[in-house]
């Protein structure tokens, strides 16, 4: 395991421990729905993926490609987001009720230049309890309300079966 990565995996499990909360509560996120495989995502497993940072409004944000994500449920992505598979959505759903909806299309990076990051940190160190554990980053929105924090599930939705 790369320094960078146990040292982010240490860092989730001290917050946690400190707030009182194990990991496991905390930091998953539920993926369901129209999925080959419904699964649930924790901290460690982002930790253990392809990384990527983006900068919005002078802050860091440390992930992974929502895509990526995605992929792992078997959603359709690249190749095969064609015909049906274009008509799927994201509600992607926050810990406080809040939800987004997204098409695929615009999550896929075979279709937007838009890098659309599922964030675990900010400037190095795991997000704010008002942010996280995870936040969905958006660096091309011109405003932020979709960048939805404190982010719970991601549920799958085809509308033409």
């Amino acid at each position: 395991m790369k320094p960078l990565r146990f040292l982010l995996m240490l860092a989730i499990a001290i917050q946690c421990s400190v707030l009182g909360v194990s990991a496991q509560q905390s930091a998953t996120i539920d993926i369901s729905g129209d999925v080959q495989k419904p699964m649930t995502v924790t901290a460690a497993d982002l930790v253990a993926m392809p990384r990527i940072t983006v900068t919005v409004a002078a802050v860091t944000y440390g992930g992974v490609l929502l895509d990526d994500v995605l992929k792992r449920a078997g959603v359709p992505t690249s190749s095969s987001l064609r015909g049906k598979a274009l008509t799927t959505y994201i509600l992607v759903e926050a810990q406080g009720g809040y939800q987004v909806v997204f098409s695929l299309g615009e999550l896929d990076p075979s279709v937007t230049d838009n890098q659309i990051v599922l964030a675990d940190s900010s400037d190095g160190k795991p997000l704010a309890e008002t942010e996280g554990p995870f936040r969905l980053v958006i660096p091309k929105d011109k405003i932020g309300a979709r960048s939805v924090r404190m982010l719970s599930r991601l549920r799958v939705v085809q509308v033409t079966k």
